[in-house]
């Protein structure tokens, strides 16, 4: 396995931080990775938000769930799917555009979150961990107000980023669900009830959990992922982003 594998494999969230600044060039490699990913069309559909001030990073942790993490973080780094960038770049070059819709939110979205995956990549090979935040999506109207969001831009991940401390670095990864389950050739292939089963029982033998319980573990995680408030508010909020979205071909 090469490096980049092992750092691949090897990397898991960290929410715990030493603290201890992140050297101003390191931070600028981290974000010439994040230049660097694929994006469509070389458009760079995507605005990174360096989250410099204490106060914003106190509202910003207790607005995704209280996660008082994320204002002790060293870094924190929002990444906006940005569809507004090149609406006003075509109306200063004198043309009348569309407006964007659901598939060039998808796109940006997309483009957004492929710079994240590059930042948390680079990350890892600096000694640096990091957590994604996707509470960063609830609270629609708060967050667009905190940061300025103009339409046309949605919060498509946020990532806290520092030096983790000794207990994190010794933390076990959790396992991954096994390959089997997820790649199929060519076609969807729908999992039958066993399957799902097996598929949950296999992850747990590989996580360390040998006594786990299909049908109690399964509830648990949809009241405690799926179906709760935050979920809830989280859709709420992406439709309410999603309404400066709405399909138009007047144009």
């Amino acid at each position: 396995m090469n490096d980049t594998l092992q750092a691949i494999a090897a990397r898991k969230s960290v929410r715990a931080f030493e603290k201890k600044a992140i050297p101003a060039d390191i931070k600028q490699a981290l974000l010439e990775a994040a230049f660097q990913a694929p994006t469509a069309g070389n458009m760079m559909l995507y605005t990174i938000l360096d989250i410099t001030d204490p106060a914003l990073k106190e509202a910003l942790a207790k607005s995704c769930d209280d996660q008082p993490f994320i204002a002790e973080a060293p870094l924190v780094l929002v990444f906006l799917a940005d569809c507004r960038r090149w609406l006003d770049s075509f109306r200063a070059a004198g043309l009348e555009p569309r407006g964007p819709g659901p598939g060039n939110a998808l796109l940006a979205a997309a483009d957004a979150v492929i710079a994240a995956q590059n930042v948390v990549v680079a990350a890892e090979s600096f000694g640096l961990g990091s957590c994604y935040i996707g509470d960063i999506l609830e609270n629609c109207e708060d967050v667009r107000g905190m940061l300025r969001l103009p339409e046309e831009v949605i919060p498509a991940a946020m990532l806290v980023i520092g030096y983790p401390i000794k207990q994190q670095k010794e933390r076990k990864k959790p396992a991954r669900i096994d390959g089997r389950y997820i790649v199929f050739e060519n076609q969807y292939e729908l999992l039958t009830p066993e399957q799902h089963e097996q598929m949950f029982l296999d992850h747990a033998a590989r996580d360390g959990r040998l006594n786990a319980n299909f049908a109690g573990q399964v509830a648990a995680l949809h009241r405690w992922k799926y179906n709760s408030a935050f979920a809830r508010e989280m859709n709420r909020s992406a439709a309410e982003y999603l309404k400066s979205f709405a399909w138009s071909d007047d144009k």
